[in-house]
């Protein structure tokens, strides 16, 4: 019997995100509905809505596919992710007309501006964030699902 172990790893890997995605859409739709932020939220939640659970559930089938070749603890192969996800959006988002760099830092939909120092810190934090879901959530749910 075929257990098809790439596509459990792959619905292992989108359940963390898709989660954490559901609770921040639920927080843009009140920040916008409640407070009137008239910033466009819209636009900054649909790059990572399409592409942050999928980015996940392939990454997870790649550490999945390593097997016994790995020699990264699924902690720290997670937090690879951001390495390769951080400049993929950049670029995409500047490219599209949505971020724009400046002297003094990024400016978001020509509304939220980011001085460069903020940078360093936001993405140690999403790095170390990243690490931890990978870790604990993302290696029980391999477990659970019986393909780690």
């Amino acid at each position: 019997m075929n257990t098809h172990p790439y596509l459990r790893a792959y619905m292992a890997g989108i359940l963390a995100p898709s989660l954490g995605l559901l609770i921040a859409l639920t927080v843009f739709i009140l920040t916008r509905l409640v407070f009137h932020v008239p910033i466009p939220l819209e636009r900054v939640i649909i790059f990572p809505m399409a592409l942050v659970p999928n980015a996940f559930g392939i990454w997870n089938v790649i550490y999945i596919w390593s097997g016994p070749h790995r020699h990264l603890p699924i902690g720290f192969h997670g937090a690879l992710l951001p390495l390769i996800m951080v400049p993929l959006g950049a670029l995409a988002a500047a490219w599209s007309g949505y971020l724009m760099v400046g002297k003094q830092g990024f400016t978001w939909f020509q509304a939220i501006s980011v001085p460069y120092s903020l940078l360093i810190p936001w993405f140690i934090a999403a790095v170390v964030v990243y690490y931890l879901i990978w870790k604990y959530v993302v290696r029980f749910l391999n477990q659970v699902l019986g393909i780690e």
